[in-house]
């Protein structure tokens, strides 16, 4: 086996945020799938829900260095796109964004322990 240090601090973000959107899916599907209220939830979530949570990851790989701010100001620019939809309801849409932001603990973490490892690759 041989060991490549990654050098690029793009491969590192793409690396956290692939990293954070799949524990952001597993969380997601046991809420929807894996609990006792899995058939409750399932009918409590909405669509533009996922399609908000969708927009804040799209933009979160765009930035280059992730920080408290920068993730909390995506969602807030998001949040304020979603609040023009008739549809949404104001307060799912502001509780939705204060539970999006109370992930930044799990991202950061995640960051810190993803940030200066070393990928292992099989080369033949």
């Amino acid at each position: 086996m041989k060991k490549i240090k990654i050098s690029n601090g793009s491969h590192k973000i793409s690396m956290i945020v692939g990293i954070t959107a799949l524990a952001a899916a597993a969380a997601g599907a046991y809420y929807l799938y894996g609990s006792d209220k899995s058939a409750k939830n399932r009918r409590q979530v909405k669509s533009w829900m996922l399609k908000m949570k969708a927009d804040v990851m799209d933009r979160i790989e765009k930035i280059k260095d992730l920080s408290k701010q920068a993730y909390e100001n995506t969602i807030d620019e998001v949040s304020k796109k979603y609040s023009q939809v008739k549809s949404v309801d104001q307060k799912e849409l502001i509780q939705l964004a204060k539970r999006m932001k109370s992930h930044w603990k799990e991202i950061e973490g995640d960051i810190k322990n993803t940030v200066g490892k070393e990928v292992k690759k099989v080369t033949k």
